[in-house]
C-alpha cells in the first residue's frame, strides 16, 4: 500500500523508490511540532495560540520590525539588501537597563505560535524582571527577505539560498546589540531560549555568540540527531517503546493493523469495510486512513504531556495512555473473536475488530472533544508559514535521521537508506545537500569533551518519551552544562504553561531550570560589577 505521510517539517519531501517486490515505497519526513492540524468539521470557538486552546491573558505584546541584513557573510553588493524582520515584546516586567533581556529563538513558523505557548519564559519574567522579547526565523511567518512577500522570498534558489541556520543566528546576534543599544541597556544578560528546532538554534547561538547571549535554556533539542551520530532508528523505536510500555496488547494491535489495512484498501470489498467503520469527510477518501493513523500515533507520542494540552489539537493527558485504553476496552472482545475466527475459520471478524480499534484510537487523537463528525485527510494549507522554508533547510543542511522503521514496531516498517534521502533531496532542491555541514559548524562528535572544553551555561532538557530525546544531550557535561532528563517528559513540556495539575517531577524540573538561570545571572552581575 503506498502510503502519503502528512507533511511535516523536519524534512518535508517524499522520495518514491522501487523496492525489491517492485512496488514504490514512499520515503517519510520525519515529523515536527510545527505544524497545525486541520482535522475538525467546525472552527473551534475563540481565540488560540496555535493549537485550539485560549491564549492566556498574561500573553500581551508589541509587535515591532527591525531592518535586518539579507547576508551577514559576503561583501558583494547583493549581500546588503535588507528586509523587514518581526519580533514580539512585552516590557511589562523588566527592570531597566541591567535587568535580563528573555529572548525567545525563533522556529520555523509564525512567531506568534511560540510567543502563545512558551509559559515558561512568561511565568519567570516577573521574578527575574527580565524585558520579553519572540524574534521571528527569516523566511517565517511575515519576515520575508526580496520585498516581503513569500512568492518572492522562495522563487527559485538563489532566493531561497539565503536561509541557513547561520543565517539566522547572526541575524539574532545583530539583533540583539542593536536592541540594547536602542534601549540604552548596553550591560543587560541576554538568556536565550528555544524548544525543538529553536532549541538546537538557541543551543548554538550560544556556542557561536557566548559575547551577545549569556544563557541558553535549550528544550528537546536534537543537536545530535544526524547521521553518523545518531541511531537512524531510534526516533521510531522510542515510539514503539511508549505504546509498549502502556500495553503489549495494544503494541500488538497497532503493529498488526498495518497489514489489516494494506488487505482492505486491495479490494472493493474491504473499502466499502473500512467506509462503514471509520466516517471520512467529503473531499477525504479511505486511503488517507493509514497516514492519518500513522500521524497519531507518531504525533501522541511526541505530546505525552501529563495535562491536557492543545498546541497541536486538542487532547487528554497521557494521549497514548489514552489510545491504548481505546484499544484495550476491547480486549475480551477480542478473544472472543478471536475464539470464533478459530472455530469457522472467518477471519472477518478478526479484521473487523482490529478496524474499530484502529477507529477508536484515532478517535482519541483527532476527536478528543466529540466536535469532530469526520475524519479529515491532512488539508494543503500552510496556516503558520512553515512548509516552503523547511522544505529546503532540511534537504540543504538541517538533514535530521528521523527515517528508519524495523520490523515490529508500532508503525509499517521502512529500512533507512542514506543514499536515498541523499538523492531526493538533491531531485527537490537541485543542488547537492550538506549532511554533514551541521557537525562541521557547531560540532556534535564527541560532543562531551568538546563542549566542556568550549562551552558553557548551556540547559538542555529532554522527555524520554519524546522520540527526538534520542537525539538530545543526556548527560550534564560540567558544572554549566547541564541535562535535565525526566523519564516521564515528552517534547519541550517544560516550556508550556504550569497547570494546577503538573506532576511533582515537571514542577521540579522548572524549578531547577529557574535556580540555573538565577546562578548564570548571579555569576553575571559579579563578573561585571553590577549590582542585582
Amino acid at each position: 500500500m503506498e502510503r502519503v505521510v502528512i507533511a511535516a517539517v523536519f524534512l518535508l519531501l517524499f522520495s518514491c523508490q522501487p523496492s525489491e517486490a517492485g512496488r514504490v515505497v514512499v520515503r517519510r519526513p520525519p515529523p515536527t511540532l510545527a505544524r497545525r492540524q486541520r482535522h475538525y468539521t467546525s472552527p473551534r470557538a475563540g481565540g488560540d495560540g496555535g493549537g485550539g486552546v485560549s491564549v492566556p491573558p498574561a500573553v500581551q505584546y508589541e509587535t515591532r520590525w527591525y531592518t535586518q541584513r539579507l547576508d551577514h557573510f559576503n561583501s558583494a553588493p547583493a549581500s546588503y539588501a535588507t528586509f523587514q524582520q518581526r519580533y514580539l515584546v512585552n516590557d511589562t516586567f523588566w527592570g531597566g537597563p541591567t535587568a535580563p533581556i528573555f529572548l525567545y529563538a525563533g522556529n520555523e513558523g509564525d512567531v506568534d505560535l511560540f510567543t502563545n505557548n512558551t509559559g515558561f519564559m512568561w511565568e519567570s519574567a516577573p521574578r527575574f524582571r527580565a524585558l520579553l522579547v519572540f524574534v521571528e526565523h527569516r523566511y517565517y511567518g511575515e519576515s520575508m527577505p526580496f520585498g516581503g512577500t513569500r512568492a518572492a522570498a522562495f522563487r527559485d534558489a538563489r532566493t531561497k539560498g539565503y536561509l541557513t541556520v547561520t543565517q539566522a543566528l547572526a541575524d539574532y546576534a545583530s539583533f540583539v546589540l542593536s536592541l540594547k543599544a536602542n534601549l540604552s541597556a548596553p550591560a543587560a544578560p541576554v538568556v536565550v531560549f528555544g524548544g525543538s528546532y529553536g532549541g538546537m538554534l538557541a543551543a548554538w547561538m550560544r556556542l557561536k555568540y557566548p559575547h551577545i547571549v549569556m544563557g541558553a535554556v535549550a528544550s528537546s533539542a536534537p543537536i545530535l540527531s544526524f547521521y553518523g551520530i545518531v541511531d537512524p532508528y531510534a526516533f521510531y523505536d522510542r515510539i514503539t517503546d511508549d505504546f509498549k510500555s502502556e500495553s503489549k496488547h495494544c503494541y500488538d494491535v497497532l503493529r498488526k493493523s498495518w497489514d489489516v489495512l494494506d488487505d482492505a484498501l486491495a479490494t472493493k470489498e474491504g473499502q466499502a469495510q473500512l467506509r462503514r467503520t471509520f466516517t471520512m469527510c467529503n473531499g477525504s477518501s479511505v486511503q488517507d486512513i493509514p497516514s492519518l493513523l500513522e500521524s497519531a500515533v507518531v504525533y501522541a507520542a511526541m505530546t505525552d504531556y501529563p495535562t491536557p494540552s492543545g498546541f497541536l489539537t486538542p487532547l487528554p493527558a497521557y494521549p497514548v495512555r489514552a489510545m491504548c485504553r481505546a484499544i484495550d476496552a476491547s480486549r475480551a472482545e477480542s478473544a472472543e473473536a478471536s475464539s470464533g475466527a478459530a472455530n469457522d475459520g472467518n477471519s472477518n471478524s478478526t479484521a473487523q475488530l482490529t478496524l474499530s480499534q484502529v477507529r477508536d484510537a484515532m478517535d482519541v487523537y483527532y476527536n478528543h472533544t466529540g466536535a469532530a463528525a469526520c475524519f479529515r485527510a491532512e488539508e494543503d494549507d500552510d496556516p503558520h508559514g512553515m512548509y516552503d522554508g523547511w522544505n529546503w533547510q532540511a534537504c540543504t543542511e538541517v538533514m535530521v535521521m528521523a527515517y528508519g522503521i524495523r520490523d515490529g514496531g508500532v508503525l509499517q516498517p521502512s529500512p533507512f537508506n542514506f543514499t536515498d534521502v541523499v538523492d531526493s533531496c538533491r531531485n527537490y532542491t537541485g543542488l547537492p545537500p550538506r549532511p554533514f555541514w551541521i557537525e562541521t559548524e557547531f560540532g556534535g562528535f564527541d560532543i562531551g569533551n568538546v563542549l566542556k572544553k568550549s562551552a558553557s551555561n548551556i540547559v538542555f532538557f529532554n522527555g524520554l518519551r519524546d522520540p527526538w530525546s534520542t537525539g538530545g544531550v543526556l548527560k550534564s557535561i560540567s558544572d554549566s552544562i547541564i541535562a535535565l532528563v525526566e523519564p516521564k517528559g515528552s517534547h519541550h513540556v517544560d516550556l508550556r504553561f504550569s497547570s494546577k495539575e503538573d506532576p511533582e517531577w515537571l514542577k521540579q524540573v522548572r524549578v531547577k531550570e529557574t535556580r540555573i538561570i538565577a546562578r548564570w545571572l548571579k555569576q553575571y552581575y559579579s563578573d561585571e560589577g553590577i549590582a542585582a
